[in-house]
């Protein structure tokens, strides 16, 4: 299979898939993991390709040396007729010197050794907002964490910023993040120093899933500074890269690696950048897929903030203050539009359940304030609510069931 013992590869794929595939299967899941070595994430025309023939096609198309007029005769082939021949060889001249599919198979091999896993769109866990992306879509992913963090993706807000951060800018942040998982929100960053750092460590210590994206490698954590502080995403969150186990991160790759943070995120928050901030490029990608772009503003005399003030005035960005504000930026279906089980549910209790956070337990006299209802009467509804399993008692307090 590409020149390796089929035995070898399948033993790597069904390692690092999770996965009982047949043969498609494995040949299809090992080509885009040969793919994220091949081409340089965001590559369009791999994305093309890719998408056109198949992973598995087209990566024994480039290793059997077929040429720039048998690929292009494929693409024609298979319905792409806008293409030119031109730009396809030089997508050739790119590819070949990386289409080695041993090189696939050690960071396969890499990726078991650290607990990776190989994630692909045939995947029930796959970010379906990637696609947004279309063309320059990630081929497939590397992941190391809960594999159910993933699921946290849809009702989730980036925090990004500069590296070098103020207390200002750390303070807001720290607040931003705690208050936002507090909402039942999942925090989104690159992990670099400053904002993205101290968005990762408040959703951590408010007990909330955080996911960071890599501009290398899952087996090299990146930054050498926030190795502990992946090492604790790891424990109850994710974290991605689009890059296979073995690569070392580059400012192309940064670059190209905001682009995930923004296309996976329901919402982008810049907290705190300079004029020329690498955070702006997270900012122009979110606001490129339509996704919503908050801003926070900070003193007028600091240079810290001229970013986000450039944002808010000339890219539209809202103006946003606190944790709350920064919630409305993700659209939410009114109370009256939600669509209850066929029991339906008493105002008392939708009330309650609006009132409850997945993350941080709450005692029935705070629940009472948040709800408008009597003690007394909330009481009673969390006891039926726990029946249904909708609810459950903590030490400290009530919850609502993330499942749920």
């Amino acid at each position: 299979m590409f020149g390796l013992k089929e035995a070898d590869v399948a033993t790597a794929v069904r390692a690092v898939a999770g996965a009982d595939l047949d043969r498609d299967g494995i040949s299809e899941r090992f080509a885009r993991a040969a793919w994220t070595g091949i081409a340089e994430p965001g590559d369009r025309m791999a994305g093309l390709v890719v998408g056109t023939l198949g992973a598995a096609e087209a990566l024994a198309l480039v290793l059997t040396d077929a040429g720039t007029v048998v690929l292009h005769d494929r693409l024609r082939a298979a319905g792409v007729e806008s293409l030119a021949p031109e730009d396809l060889g030089k997508a050739l001249a790119r590819w070949q010197p990386r289409a080695d599919p041993s090189g696939a198979l050690f960071a396969m091999r890499q990726a078991v050794r650290f607990g990776a896993r190989l994630l692909t769109p045939d995947d029930p866990g796959w970010p379906s907002s990637l696609d947004d992306l279309e063309l320059h879509a990630p081929v497939a992913l590397w992941t190391r964490g809960v594999a159910e963090a993933l699921d946290a993706l849809p009702a989730s807000i980036a925090l990004v910023g500069a590296r070098a951060a103020t207390g200002y800018g750390e303070h807001v942040t720290m607040e931003a993040s705690a208050g936002l998982v507090d909402r039942g929100f999942a925090i989104v960053s690159g992990a670099a120093y400053g904002i993205d750092g101290m968005a990762h460590r408040a959703a951590l210590a408010s007990n909330g899933i955080t996911i960071a994206f890599l501009a290398g490698g899952v087996d090299r954590f990146y930054p050498a500074g926030h190795d502990s502080l992946l090492a604790r995403i790891v424990e109850s969150g994710a974290v991605v890269s689009e890059l296979p186990c073995g690569e070392p991160p580059t400012k192309w790759r940064f670059l190209q690696r905001n682009r995930l943070i923004a296309a996976s995120s329901a919402a982008t928050v810049v907290l705190e950048a300079g004029w020329r901030s690498g955070s702006l490029n997270t900012a122009g990608h979110a606001s490129t897929l339509g996704r919503p772009l908050g801003a926070v503003p900070g003193p007028v005399t600091s240079a810290a903030s001229a970013g986000c003030h450039r944002l808010i005035r000339e890219f539209d960005a809202v103006c946003v203050t606190n944790a709350d504000e920064m919630a409305e930026l993700v659209p939410r279906t009114p109370v009256d539009e939600l669509t209850f089980p066929a029991t339906g549910r008493t105002s008392d209790e939708t009330r309650v359940l609006d009132a409850l956070s997945a993350r941080a337990p709450r005692n029935a006299g705070d629940i009472a304030a948040r709800a408008g209802l009597a003690i007394t009467t909330v009481q009673s509804v969390l006891g039926r609510l726990e029946l249904e399993g909708v609810t459950s008692e903590r030490e400290r307090g009530w919850i609502r069931s993330p499942s749920r």
